[in-house]
């Protein structure tokens, strides 16, 4: 047994414990620490299988931009987490039902893909370019339309999201650029006439004992 096969093994029992963590956790800090930590021993073990692209994927995007989100939606909504785990235990044999077939399903679909004596040999000109190259010139190559469609998918949900949180203040003063536009320049300016000199009031003379 070699060193890769002992990490692997290590990795992979701590990313089972720590997904086992994730859904007994009762606090959903500690939940979300300890997916963070499952998806960093997935990345691990994708750098053992060569996947350079996917583990570095996997720690900038969700580990750096998913899981910050997930933490600051937890820590700013503050819930009340024993009322959402009332029932949990009820409910666990229908669930372990239920993942155990999920598992079985993935298992006789992904069983081809262990076989090794099918798998493809890499090439010296291959191995040269490394896998992230090789990745970006099948990407950008003979999938280049679905990632346009991917890209064009990700910028309407963006659009959406920023539609659904626009919201419109009475007490708002922003400037509307177009009303500013139509603004003519007798609006912008207006002369007023008025006398040169203006006569001051006359004061009253004062009385006796010193009053107005």
């Amino acid at each position: 047994m070699d060193i890769t096969t002992i990490l692997f093994y290590v990795f992979s029992g701590i990313l089972l414990v720590s997904s086992f963590r994730v859904i007994t956790a009762r606090n959903t800090v500690h939940a979300a620490l300890f997916l963070i930590l499952s998806f960093f021993t997935a990345s691990c073990i994708w750098m053992l299988l060569k996947a350079e692209f996917l583990a570095i994927a996997l720690v900038l995007v969700y580990i750096g931009a998913v899981m910050v989100l997930f933490l600051f939606v937890v820590m700013m909504l503050d819930l009340n987490t024993d009322s959402l785990r009332e029932g949990f235990w009820k409910h666990l044999p229908v669930a372990a039902v239920i993942g155990a077939l999920i598992a079985f399903e993935m298992g006789i679909v992904l069983m081809g893909g262990f076989q090794l004596s099918d798998a493809p040999v890499a090439t010296t000109v291959q191995v040269s370019q490394g896998n992230t190259k090789l990745l970006g010139i099948e990407i950008y190559t003979n999938y280049l339309y679905p990632l346009q469609i991917a890209a064009v998918l990700l910028l309407v949900a963006i659009v959406a999201a920023i539609a659904l949180t626009l919201r419109r203040r009475k007490d708002s003063r922003a400037m509307d650029a177009s009303e500013q536009v139509k603004v003519t320049k007798a609006q912008r300016l207006k002369i007023v006439k008025m006398p040169p000199t203006v006569v001051a009031p006359a004061q009253a003379a004062p009385t006796e004992g010193g009053q107005a």
